[in-house]
C-alpha cells in the first residue's frame, strides 16, 4: 500500500470547489453535534527566526465519510525577504481512521485557502439576504481569489468591487476575473456597502468603518491577539456568528472589543455549527451579520477528504512508499 503524494498543482487539479464547501458544512455541522475530535492547535515559538510552528490534528464523523489528518503549518515573517521562501507554508498528512495508515500528503498552504474560502462561503449561505449580487473584497491577496471563487458558488455574483493598499494586487486580482464578473478596483467605503463583504487583512486598527444596511460580512484576516478589520460600532450592532467560541474570543475578530469589554456572551448568537444544525437560526430577516472566522483544524481534514478522493479516482499525485507495511 502506498502513500499519496499531492504537489500545488495536483491540489488544484483535485479540487472541486462546491464539493469543498459542501464537506466543509458537514464538518461544521459534526463539530456542533459532537462527532469530531479537535485538540487545541498547538504552538511552538521561535522568537530566535521570528516565527513559529502550528499543529493543527482532527478527526470528523459524518453519515457519509470519516476523516483523520493533521496539518503542519508556519508563520515566518522574515522568509520572503531572507530565504526567498512564502512566510506561510503548511503540510497536510490525511490518514486512514480506521489503520492509521497515512493516505495522502499534500500542500497544506493552497489547502488551507480552499478551506478558508469555503468556510465564507458555508456562513454566506446562511447569512447573507437571498439576493445578494454585489461583493466586496477588503484585500486582494491571494486568499481574495478564493472567497470570490466559493462566494459566487452560493450566491449569484454579479458585481465585485476590491480594495487594497497595493495598486498592483488589485490589478492583478481585477485581470484575473473581469471576463467573468462585473470587476473593478473601488475605495473601502464603496468595497464595504456590497451585500456581502469578505475582509482578509492582518490590519490592527479597523478599515471598514460603514456597511450597508443588510450587508453580511465575512471577518477572515484576524488570526491572533490585537488584530482587528471592523469598526466597533458595527461589531456591537451586528448579529455575531463565529466558528470557535475559545479562538474567536482570544483571537478572531471579536478579541479586540472583546478584551475592552465591548461584546460579551450576550452579543453571539451562536457558532457556525449551531446555524448549519439549525439549532440557532442563520438570517430571518434585515440587519448586518458577521461571521468571524479563526480557521479550525476540521476544515483542514475535510477539504483533504474532498481532495484526495478526487486525486485517486482520477489518477492525480505520485504514489511512493512512505510507510512499511509488515507487521
Amino acid at each position: 500500500m502506498e502513500t499519496l503524494l499531492l504537489d500545488p498543482d495536483d491540489v488544484t487539479a483535485s479540487t472541486e470547489i462546491s464539493e469543498v464547501i459542501d464537506a466543509v458544512e458537514s464538518a461544521f455541522g459534526a463539530y456542533a453535534r459532537g462527532d469530531t475530535q479537535m485538540p487545541a492547535k498547538s504552538y511552538i515559538d521561535l522568537p530566535q527566526y521570528n516565527g513559529d510552528f502550528r499543529s493543527m490534528p482532527a478527526y470528523i464523523h459524518t453519515e457519509a465519510w470519516e476523516a483523520a489528518g493533521i496539518k503542519w503549518v508556519n508563520s515566518h515573517a522574515d522568509n520572503a525577504e531572507n530565504h526567498d521562501l512564502p512566510t506561510v507554508m503548511g503540510t497536510m498528512i490525511y490518514s486512514d481512521p480506521e489503520t492509521a495508515f497515512p493516505l495522502a500528503v499534500l500542500d497544506g498552504t493552497g489547502l488551507t485557502r480552499l478551506r478558508t474560502g469555503a468556510a465564507a462561503a458555508v456562513a454566506t449561505r446562511h447569512l447573507a439576504v437571498d439576493d445578494a449580487t454585489s461583493l466586496g473584497l477588503v484585500g486582494a491577496g491571494t486568499q481574495a481569489y478564493t472567497q470570490l471563487e466559493a462566494i459566487s458558488q452560493v450566491r449569484d455574483i454579479r458585481a465585485v468591487r476590491v480594495s487594497d493598499v497595493s495598486d498592483e494586487a488589485v490589478e492583478a486580482f481585477v485581470a484575473a476575473f473581469d471576463d467573468e464578473f462585473d470587476v473593478r478596483a473601488a475605495p473601502i467605503a464603496e468595497t464595504a456597502g456590497c451585500d456581502i463583504v469578505s475582509t482578509t487583512t492582518p490590519v490592527r486598527e479597523p478599515i471598514v468603518h460603514e456597511v450597508g444596511e443588510n450587508t453580511h460580512i465575512n471577518a477572515m484576516g484576524a488570526d491572533a491577539p490585537g488584530k482587528h478589520e471592523i469598526d466597533d460600532g458595527i461589531l456591537t450592532e451586528a448579529t455575531i456568528v463565529i466558528d470557535d467560541y475559545e479562538q474567536c474570543t482570544h483571537s478572531g475578530e471579536i478579541n479586540v472589543p472583546w478584551e475592552a469589554g465591548l461584546l460579551d456572551d450576550g452579543d453571539l448568537h451562536g457558532e457556525l455549527g449551531d446555524v448549519v444544525t439549525g439549532s440557532v437560526a442563520g438570517r430571518t430577516g434585515d440587519g448586518v451579520t458577521v461571521f468571524d472566522s479563526t480557521g479550525l483544524a476540521i476544515q483542514d481534514v475535510a477539504a483533504a477528504h474532498v481532495i484526495y478522493e478526487h486525486a485517486s479516482e482520477h489518477g492525480i499525485g505520485t504514489e511512493f512508499a512512505l510507510v512499511g507495511t509488515e507487521s
